[in-house]
């Protein structure tokens, strides 16, 4: 068995590389959600903490993803400034923080950042504003002032 395992790493090194890449990489990921300060919800439990616990929204998209909406009240910081601006937010660290972006990936690392600083309950909203909008949940838009023709 061994000898066989041996054979087809000499034979087949590309496909035994791509093979370790991959575990690694899902290894890390697990042991990454395993050991991680904040929790992952969806919309639904979402609104739970908004309306119960009185939490904090955070918009962490870029400013030229905002133009398709907002969900009410959340504070708009994004990605790109969040270290600049993570002073801005110390105020709320006793309240629960609702991260979020359009797919829910890089609010997961804003969460990291959060809970790093001290925030005790953070929570990455699972989908980004995208699984909000499929779960038909409001938004707000900036209306445009139209020209009269």
């Amino acid at each position: 068995m061994l000898n066989q395992i041996v054979e087809f790493s000499t034979n087949h090194p590309i496909l035994v590389m791509s093979f370790l890449a991959i575990a690694g990489i899902i290894l890390v990921t697990e042991l990454r959600n395993l050991t991680a300060r904040f929790a992952n919800v969806g919309p639904a439990l979402a609104i739970g903490i908004i309306n119960k616990d009185d939490a904090v929204l955070l918009d962490v998209r870029e400013m030229n993803e905002i133009k398709e909406g907002m969900i009410n009240q959340a504070i708009h910081i994004p990605l790109s400034a969040i270290n600049k601006r993570l002073g801005e937010l110390d105020k709320y660290k006793d309240h629960p923080v609702v991260v979020y972006c359009r797919s829910g990936n890089r609010s997961g690392s804003v969460c990291r950042t959060l809970s790093g600083r001290g925030f005790e309950k953070v929570y990455n909203l699972a989908g980004g504003i995208m699984a909000w909008q499929d779960a038909h949940l409001p938004i707000i838009r900036k209306s445009k002032n139209k020209k009269s023709s």
